[in-house]
């Protein structure tokens, strides 16, 4: 078996506003989209956020089991940009809940994460450090340790 791509495919209550806000905020291009003849809902859209990573996104449909996320997220898509700091202004602007604004942790990236307004989870850093594995292991427990 040979894996060739990951799409991360997300569910929304609001599909067209979905998308103005991954433009807005990710500068994100429509690649194209599907609608619904039925009742015009946006059965199936793929967003480019930069050459080569997509996202994919619908509407709901309970009807079929598929509703976008209600109450904390399971699952943080964490997107590297150049600076995650003009990323999150954006995202503020564009109403998304700062959930850890931008700080330089033990990794090497400065990053934070943030809720859409559609309830999912976006991690965004730029590096700020090369950290070989074994000084960010000693960050990390001096760190958990409260040290």
């Amino acid at each position: 078996m040979s894996i060739h791509a990951c799409y991360p495919y997300l569910r929304v209550s609001d599909a067209p506003a979905a998308i103005a806000f991954y433009a807005q905020v990710f500068g994100a291009t429509e690649r194209f989209r599907l609608v619904d003849p039925s009742d015009g809902r946006i059965g199936h859209a793929e967003l480019v956020l930069a050459p080569g990573i997509v996202i994919m996104l619908s509407a709901e449909y309970p009807e079929m089991g598929m509703v976008g996320p209600s109450g904390k997220p399971g699952l943080s898509m964490h997107l590297h940009v150049d600076d995650c700091d003009a990323v999150f202004a954006r995202a503020r602007v564009a109403g998304a809940t700062i959930l850890r604004p931008p700080a330089d942790p033990v990794h090497g990236e400065r990053s934070g994460s943030f809720v859409d307004p559609f309830g999912h989870e976006w991690m965004v850093g730029h590096s700020i450090e090369e950290v070989p594995e074994e000084a960010m292991q000693a960050r990390w427990d001096a760190l958990v340790k409260g040290g």
